[in-house]
This record gives C-alpha cells, structure tokens and sequence, in this order.
C-alpha cells in the first residue's frame, strides 16, 4: 500500500531501514509520529542528530561515549579492575554484562568479528585497539587476564582463536565465557552443541 502522501512513504522507507523493523512495523511508527505534537516529533529529530554529532568511540576501549566525556567512564573508574578485559563484539554487549552488575573489571570493543565470507578481516575490527593498549609482549603489561567473550557463531569462535594466538607472546590468561544451559530452560529443548559445551564446562558443587 502507498500513501499518497510523499512525506509520509519517505518516513515508512526510512524507519523499515532499522534492523528488526519491517515495513508494517515502520508504518505503524510513521502513523505514531503523525499524531504526536510538532514539539515531541522536534526533540526526536533532535536527539537522532545529536546522538550522530557527540558520540564517539572512546580512545580507550572503543565502546560508545560523548565526544566531552572521553575515555568513557567505565576506563576512568578508578572502582574497575584494571587487570582484567573483557572482549566484546559490540557496546550492546557491554550493556547486557553492566546489568549484571557482576563483572568489575574493563572492556574491549571489536565493533565487529573476523568473517572471510563477508571480506571482514583482522584489520577491519578494533584488535590493533587493543595491542596497543596491552603494549610490547616484552614489556610488563598490567593487564593479567583477557576474557574473550564474544558469540558462539563460527565468527565468534574465529575470531577468538585469533586473537588467543596474538596474545600467546604476552603474560596474560586467555580465557574465555562459559557456555551453558540458561536458567528455566528445559533440556529436551537444548540444541546438541548447546548441551555438549554444558557437559564439557561442567564444575563441582
């Protein structure tokens, strides 16, 4: 269906251009802001402008940050462990471990992972970032563990590989996030490579 309002295609076009937003979904949105007051539809246009002008990657650990607050204020904490990183894909990833509240320690963002398929290679994501923050493998670095927590995907798994053997000149522990059963979840409905991973990184009561 067509509009015949020009204006309004154009909003549909733009909004089904998100990722996860179908064409239905994107005129529902169009329909959403039709009907908001001009002053509302004036601060979401603001804010999609200035989330591209001040946000930056922050020169520490590449996560997303304001252009005034660099580094991040996760890198400047003086309550994080500086001796551990965490390797993420994205700063969605960053958000989905701060609400655990668990981890303490910093973080690396790749904003992306190795995948020949797609011509994406070491030189494309943040992994010379993170070097330069570790130093020379013969200098004495602070850093003493580096968790590699990126997807279970074939990528995931390149890319960690990759990066482990990178790191096998430096005095640092490689390790890497568990892979296990989630909790509520029934084990009949577990995928095979699922439940080996859970048997193989089974721990003692």
């Amino acid at each position: 269906m067509r509009y015949t309002s020009a204006a309004i295609e154009t909003l549909i076009d733009e909004f089904a251009k998100l990722p996860g937003i179908g064409r239905k979904t994107a005129q529902r949105l169009a329909m959403h802001i039709l009907k908001e007051p001009q002053g509302q539809a004036a601060r979401l246009a603001g804010a999609l402008l200035e989330v591209k002008e001040k946000v930056i990657r922050c020169s520490v650990c590449q996560n997303v940050t304001d252009r005034d607050a660099d580094p991040c204020h996760i890198c400047r904490s003086a309550a994080r462990d500086r001796s551990v990183i965490c390797i993420v894909e994205s700063p969605s990833d960053v958000l989905a471990f701060e609400k655990t509240g668990h981890y303490k320690g910093q973080y690396h963002v790749l904003h992306g992972l190795i995948s020949p398929l797609d011509g994406i290679g070491p030189d494309d994501i943040r992994i010379h970032e993170l070097l330069a923050r570790l130093g020379k493998s013969n200098e004495k670095v602070s850093v003493k563990e580096v968790v590699l927590a990126l997807n279970p995907t074939v990528e995931g798994e390149t890319t960690s590989l990759y990066i482990s053997r990178l790191l096998r000149p430096y005095s640092i522990a490689v390790t890497k996030i568990a892979r296990g059963i989630p909790v509520g979840a029934e084990l009949e409905f577990i995928d095979e490579a699922t439940l080996s991973r859970a048997m193989e990184g089974r721990s003692a009561l």
